[in-house]
């Protein structure tokens, strides 16, 4: 999904940057399915938790039967906890899973196997592209999960403008079940990115694994470190992978220099308040119908619904 001009672009800049897309090749997505295991990661669980206790809540407030597709499901964890909120309401449904990992389709495939009343479809594409090509299900509404709190990879203005473009791919009356972490202290997050076992160091480092296999890059994995940052001003968790010394990385025919200290920023993690979401919801073409949020790692579900 990514292309040698885009990770030349992000490499030449200031600061350097690449796809938050190239952290999820078969080893990042399992790396990162570790991740949520981790004791410092709360995010999933507090995700799982709203979704244990709200599925139901969800699914009612909708009425009628549900085509559902799910954004970024990973292995398929949620989707298995959501589901049977469904299927207790309509005698068969259709899910979609939208991915650009094809590894995690196939471990989402999997998760979901034992729910006989299920037709699970894979789609290995980017978000919205996926969401624009999944087929209807005639005569239901569509639900559409984006959970995990993925809309957090995307700067603040570009969050608003998915928003926007998801709004546009559905009808008047379809939903989107937002899941976001809330804001919270740095030192509560920080470890949750920095973790002590050192997986989302290998997560983040895997990037350099990925461009010298697929793209013929050249660098030397022990010449950059794993660094988490806390953007107070952005509200943001920022990934880096800061050279330990001054180096030079060759990757198709063009020489990347690096000094000691410059950092590639892979990945960044914004952080919301509720309202803000309620707003955005109505800026979007949205109301926000119901919202939920875990007292014990503070965490929202929204439910919006297309005007």
């Amino acid at each position: 999904m990514t292309d040698a001009t885009a990770i030349l672009q992000g490499l030449r800049a200031r600061p350097k940057t690449l796809p938050t897309a190239l952290l999820y090749d078969a080893l990042g997505s399992a790396l990162f399915e570790a991740i949520t295991e981790l004791p410092e990661y709360g995010l999933t669980r507090a995700d799982l938790r709203l979704i244990d206790a709200h599925a139901a809540d969800a699914v009612r407030a909708l009425g009628g039967p549900l085509d559902v597709v799910e954004l970024g499901p990973g292995g398929g964890r949620k989707a298995a906890l959501f589901l049977p909120a469904v299927t207790a309401r309509q005698p068969s449904t259709v899910f979609t899973a939208i991915d650009v990992s094809a590894s995690a389709l196939r471990e989402c495939r999997h998760a979901l196997e034992g729910i006989d009343t299920v037709e699970v479809r894979c789609v290995e594409a980017t978000y919205l592209d996926g969401l624009r090509r999944a087929p209807r299900v005639p005569g239901a509404r569509r639900l559409v999960l984006f959970l995990g709190s993925n809309l957090s990879n995307f700067d603040r203005r570009d969050a608003l403008a998915f928003l926007r473009d998801v709004r546009a791919a559905l009808l008047p009356g379809d939903a989107l079940l937002l899941a976001t972490d809330l804001e919270k202290p740095a030192a509560a997050l920080l470890p949750a990115y920095d973790d002590a076992l050192g997986v989302t160091a290998a997560f983040n480092r895997n990037v350099l694994v990925r461009l010298n296999r697929e793209w013929g890059a050249d660098f030397r994995l022990p010449d950059f470190a794993h660094e988490a940052r806390w953007n107070a001003p952005e509200r943001r968790i920022e990934m880096h992978l800061v050279a330990q010394r001054a180096c030079e990385v060759h990757l198709r025919g063009e020489v990347l220099t690096f000094a000691a200290g410059e950092s590639i920023w892979t990945e960044s993690s914004h952080r919301f308040r509720a309202d803000e979401l309620r707003a955005w919801a109505d800026e979007s073409g949205f109301a926000c119908i119901q919202q939920w949020t875990d007292p014990a790692w503070p965490f929202a579900h929204s439910l919006f619904q297309a005007r």
